[in-house]
């Protein structure tokens, strides 16, 4: 039972405004701590106070003595342990945080409810628990801030979970320690040759951001690899018995064009093709499963071409004015307490409200499903109703309202019925040459009605019967080449990270955006392109030390890290993590010279063509 005087942080201001807007019933005082807000309420006969700070107040570094790239080896580096501090850019926020900690007996931790947000909490408990060692702390879970959701978290408390910290701090020391490591090794190996060319630049190495530039890399290398080659194809033009005008096409493909074009004249000479089969399938084609962060991601990207680290971002900001469900989940399961009718009846108010209708009428919703759940969040749902008009008044950027309106039509499509096409295929034969066309009719536009962006192209084909004959108008030869595989879309890219277990979904798109801002690769409609620098980089590590850029040596630290929250000693993940990295430094310390005139002309290079671009 709560008692007396008690502080609540959340994790952004706006949380925080509105958490104590909705556990007051809207009696709040506001009073500015520095230049800091908090939120003074009543709330169940406590004297409360809410503040909102902004991410992570603590962060792992190295001492001051050890911040010397020149005057210390790289390698002293795996041998001293980071220490935590306060962000310079926090300073206030703990400042305000130990004022309140000394004046209450209890704190509430309203921070995200995933492993960043346990970080954080357990940052705040080393903040305060020094000025006050009575302190109480509670964290209040929830995945979408509506008042519902509110106060059913803060009238279920649970303890915060140190061990879900430890592992969140243990990750920020390896990639602290190899990343420091990595990077000062390229860097000075460059700045051998490049001297002050090479400005206020370095070359950075990241445990996760590397292995994401070495799989763009590597599907770049294919393209470059790839030798195209020609084949040709035959093309029939025909009528049917009605007039109907259709093309098929050889089954087949040729290597040599004159032996193509002694069949096409084959063909052409028979003068007609006789239909052997007619094949007419109805397909379903199931809604999608509900929405987690990285389809999310994907999406927005493949149907918008809205950048992942953008969507997440807006995705965050309207999740915190209350529109959507948490972002960051990894969960495609509706849980069973998730009320969707009470969803529907709020979405009556967007510009989907007939279709809306449509589905409060049925007696009974049955949604889709995933096979994934993180036992912390729900799937990605819209929280209020909005119009066009209302997000774009608020957010003033057209891409408020393509997120939300998205994440709209996802929830909707995963109530909808299936599409149902009609999948068909006809086989003739001209002198024993077989000849196909396939096409697809719509009978039942299901869910694409609200979802288009995966609605196929009609392509019918006229009614035929088997031994119908076809008249042949004319024959066609066409040269071809065969073409390298695409460069990787950021949604595949996306896709593979979560199945090497590169990042989390708090981070994917961190990764991706560092190597744009690094210059190691761009994204150009679409499309991550590695720039000589990206190229090269990947190039000389996989040479001397592949392990360091190899997808699955994150997955492998990912998965020693998460036995720290079934109780291994974080310290014993660290230092095996360590080791092993260690033999890699030391096959890269015996190649600098060679390394770092690699990467010093592919760096004259990339940024000499991005100053003519």
């Amino acid at each position: 039972m709560l008692s007396g005087k008690v502080l609540i942080v959340a994790e952004k201001d706006s949380v925080a405004r509105t958490v104590a807007a909705y556990l007051s019933g809207g009696k709040v005082k506001v009073l500015r701590v520095g230049k800091i807000k908090t939120y003074h309420f009543t709330w169940r006969g406590c004297s409360c106070v809410a503040l909102g700070l902004r991410g992570h107040i603590m962060d792992f570094d190295f001492e001051e003595r050890y911040n010397s790239w020149l005057r210390v080896s790289p390698e002293v580096l795996f041998k001293v342990d980071p220490v935590l501090v306060v962000r310079e850019e926090t300073v206030k926020y703990v400042r305000v945080l130990r004022y309140y900690a000394s004046r209450v007996n209890t704190i509430i931790l309203a921070l995200d409810s995933d492993s960043e947000g346990e970080a954080i909490s357990y940052e705040v408990i080393l903040a305060t628990y020094s000025v006050n060692p009575r302190l109480r702390y509670y964290r209040a879970l929830f995945s979408a801030i509506t008042k519902r959701d509110i106060e059913k978290a803060f009238n279920s408390l649970t303890a915060p979970r140190p061990e879900i910290a430890k592992k969140v701090f243990a990750r920020m020391i390896l990639d602290l320690t190899l990343g420091a490591v990595f990077t000062r090794v390229l860097t000075l190996s460059v700045r051998k040759y490049l001297g002050d060319k090479l400005g206020s630049r370095f070359l950075s190495y990241g445990p996760c951001q590397s292995p994401v530039l070495n799989l763009v890399v590597q599907r770049a290398l294919e393209r470059e690899k790839f030798k195209p080659e020609k084949y040709y194809t035959i093309h029939v033009y025909a009528k049917t018995e009605d007039g109907k005008p259709l093309r098929l096409d050889h089954v087949r493909t040729y290597r040599s064009k004159e032996e193509a074009q002694k069949v096409a004249q084959r063909v052409k000479e028979h003068g007609f093709a006789k239909v052997t089969l007619v094949r007419n399938i109805k397909v379903k084609i199931p809604p999608p499963k509900p929405l987690d962060t990285v389809e999310l991601e994907r999406r927005l990207s493949r149907f918008f071409n809205i950048r992942a680290k953008i969507a997440l971002d807006i995705a965050e900001e309207l999740y915190r004015n209350g529109y959507i469900s948490y972002p960051r989940t990894e969960t495609t399961i509706y849980p069973p307490t998730l009320n969707l009718r009470e969803i529907l009846q709020e979405l009556l108010a967007t510009e989907h409200r007939e279709y809306v209708q449509e589905l409060l009428a049925q007696p009974k919703l049955t949604p889709t499903r995933g096979n994934t759940d993180d036992k912390a969040h729900p799937p990605i749902y819209p929280t209020a109703g909005a119009t066009r008009e209302e997000l774009l008044s608020r957010f003033r950027r057209r891409e408020f309202w393509i997120v939300y309106d998205f994440v709209t039509r996802h929830f909707l499509a995963t109530l909808s019925p299936p599409a149902r096409v009609l999948r068909q295929e006809v086989i003739a034969k001209a002198e024993n040459v077989e000849l196909r066309v396939t096409g697809v009719k719509i009978l039942e536009l299901g869910y694409w009605r609200i979802y288009p962006f995966e609605k196929v192209s009609e392509k019918i084909v006229p009614e035929l019967r088997p031994g119908e004959k076809l008249r042949i108008l004319r024959v066609e030869v066409r040269e071809n080449e065969t073409k390298p595989p695409p460069y990787l879309s950021e949604s595949e890219l996306l896709k593979l990270m979560r199945a090497y277990g590169i990042g989390t979904d708090a981070t994917m798109q961190d990764h991706i955006h560092t190597n744009v801002v690094r210059g190691y690769f761009r994204i150009f409609r679409k499309r991550c392109i590695p720039t000589e620098l990206g190229k090269t980089l990947i190039l000389v590590l996989s040479k001397h030390a592949s392990r360091l850029v190899d997808p699955h040596f994150r997955a492998r630290m990912e998965k020693l890290l998460s036995e720290i929250v079934q109780g291994r000693d974080p310290r014993s993940v660290i230092e095996e993590m360590k080791r092993e990295a260690y033999q890699y430094y030391l096959r890269l310390r015996g190649k600098l010279d060679e390394i770092g005139r690699e990467l010093a002309e592919a760096f004259l290079k990339t940024f000499r063509y991005a100053r003519s671009k």
